[in-house]
C-alpha cells in the first residue's frame, strides 16, 4: 500500500485503493475527446529480438485512448526496418517508425548539422528529440506519453496512470514522471538513483545550502525514470541532452521553464524491471560508468548557470562528502531490504559506490576544461526558425518510410 506524503513541491500522485486499470482506461477515453493521447517508444533494433518489447506492444494493442504511437528506430538498416514495419503492425492505433539510419531522415539530419544544430552524438536523446519533432509535425496528439522498450514487467496500466494526471481535463499539469520500487529476482535494484543522484543531491545541499533547484531535483522519487507524460507544447520549447544525462536535462528544463505547480510524479508500478546495465569499471564510454558521468556533469552544468562556482578544490570536496553520505546509504538499503526479504550484495554496492565518487571528480575536471562543450541538442521552437519547413519535411519522409517502397 502506497503512503499518501506530499512534499509540498511537486504533487505526488499515489497508488492508494489499486483503481482497475479498465476504470481509469474508461475515463482516459472521455479526456482523449478533448485531448487526444500519443505515444512516444525510443527503441533500438536489438530490443525487437529481446524479452520485453513483443509484450509491450501486445498490451499497448489493448489500449483504447490513445491515437497516435510514435517509434524511434536505432541501429537499423534496410531489412532491418522492413522487418520493423512488420514488427508493428499489429499495433491498431495510427503508428509511425522514424527510422533514424535510413537515406531521408539522415538527409535531413545532415541539413541541420550544417546549420549547427544537429545532435552531436547517437543515442536515446537524438532519438527521443526526433521523435517529439514528429509528434510535433503530425498534430495529432496535445498530452504526449514516453517510456522505455525494455520493461520486462509492463503491463498496460503503467501507462494509463503516467498519463492521466497530464491528460485529466480539469488538472493543469504540463508534466508528470513516474515512479516505482526497482526490485527483480529478490533484489534490490535501481544503484544510480539510489547510490549516486540521491547522495550526491544532499552532498551539494550541504556544500551550497538548499538551493531551490537542488530541493526540487531532490522531491522525484525516481529522478532517472525514463517514463513521463507531457503536453505536446512541452516537447517545443525544452532542450534535450544527447547523452545519459536526459532524464536530469529534461527535469532540469522543466524547472527553467515551468512552475512545481504544473509538474507532479506519480506511483505507476509496484515492481519494475527493465534491461540492466553494466557497471563497466574499466569502460568511462559505457554501462554505470558512463552513466555517472554524464549526470555529474548535466548537474554541475545546471547549478553554473544558477551561479554556483565551481574549483578543482570544490569537487574534491563533494567527492568526500558524497562519498560519506552514501556510504550510510548502503547501510539504510541493506536494512530496508532484509525487512522485506529481498537481498543487497553490500560488497557490490560500495564498489559501485568508490566508481561513482572517482566520477564525480573526473567530471568535474571535464566540466572545468570545456567550458565549450554544447550538451543539449538544441529546442524545435529554435529549429524551425532556422529551417521553417523542417518539420514538413520530416513529416513526409516517415510518411514515405512507412508506406512507400525503402
Amino acid at each position: 500500500m502506497s503512503d499518501f506524503h506530499q512534499n509540498g513541491l511537486i504533487t505526488d500522485f499515489h497508488n492508494l485503493t489499486r483503481r482497475p486499470v479498465e476504470s481509469l482506461e474508461e475515463e482516459l477515453v472521455q479526456f482523449s475527446r478533448r485531448r487526444p493521447m500519443g505515444l512516444i517508444l525510443p527503441s533500438l533494433f536489438s530490443e525487437l529480438q529481446g524479452p520485453a518489447l513483443s509484450g509491450i506492444v501486445d498490451e499497448l494493442s489493448k489500449v483504447p485512448y490513445l491515437g497516435e504511437i510514435v517509434i524511434g528506430l536505432d541501429c537499423a538498416d534496410r531489412e532491418q526496418f522492413l522487418h520493423a514495419r512488420d514488427f508493428f503492425s499489429r499495433l491498431p492505433q495510427h503508428t509511425r517508425i522514424l527510422w533514424n539510419d535510413g537515406p531521408r531522415l539522415r538527409e535531413l539530419d545532415q541539413e541541420l548539422e550544417s546549420h549547427g544544430l544537429g545532435a552531436l552524438e547517437p543515442g536515446k536523446g537524438r532519438n527521443v528529440w526526433y521523435c517529439a519533432g514528429y509528434v510535433l509535425a503530425s498534430g495529432r496528439s496535445s498530452v504526449v506519453g514516453l517510456h522505455d522498450c525494455d520493461i520486462l514487467t509492463y503491463e498496460r496500466g503503467m501507462l494509463a496512470r503516467l498519463m492521466y494526471p497530464v491528460a485529466h481535463p480539469r488538472f493543469n499539469y504540463s508534466f508528470c514522471k513516474g515512479y516505482y520500487p526497482r526490485i527483480a529476482e529478490g533484489k534490490l535494484n535501481g544503484r544510480v538513483t539510489r547510490l549516486l543522484v540521491t547522495p550526491l543531491l544532499r552532498a551539494l545541499k550541504i556544500m551550497y545550502g538548499p538551493l531551490p533547484y537542488l530541493e526540487y531535483l531532490d522531491s522525484f522519487r525516481y529522478p532517472l525514470s525514463g517514463e513521463f507524460a507531457m503536453r505536446s507544447d512541452v516537447l517545443e520549447g525544452i532542450r534535450i541532452p544527447a547523452d545519459w544525462g536526459l532524464e536530469i536535462g529534461v527535469l532540469s528544463e522543466l524547472h527553467r521553464g515551468y512552475s512545481n505547480r504544473q509538474l507532479c510524479q506519480v506511483d505507476i508500478a509496484d515492481a519494475y524491471d527493465h534491461k540492466h546495465q553494466p557497471v563497466s569499471k574499466d569502460d568511462p564510454g559505457g554501462g554505470l560508468n558512463r552513466m555517472s558521468l554524464d549526470i555529474a556533469k548535466a548537474l554541475y552544468r545546471k547549478l553554473a548557470t544558477k551561479g554556483v562556482s565551481f574549483s578543482t578544490e570544490d569537487f574534491r570536496t563533494l567527492k568526500a562528502t558524497y562519498y560519506r553520505l552514501a556510504l550510510d546509504l548502503i547501510e539504510a538499503y541493506d536494512h530496508d531490504a532484509t525487512m522485506n526479504g529481498l537481498s543487497l550484495d553490500r560488497h557490490s554496492e560500495e564498489q559501485a559506490v568508490e566508481l561513482f565518487a572517482g566520477n564525480l571528480l573526473e567530471a568535474g575536471t571535464l566540466f572545468l576544461d570545456n567550458p565549450r562543450e554544447r550538451p543539449f541538442i538544441p529546442s524545435w521552437s529554435r529549429v524551425q526558425a532556422a529551417v521553417p519547413d523542417i518539420l514538413t519535411r520530416m513529416y513526409a519522409a516517415v510518411e514515405e518510410d512507412n508506406k512507400g517502397a525503402v
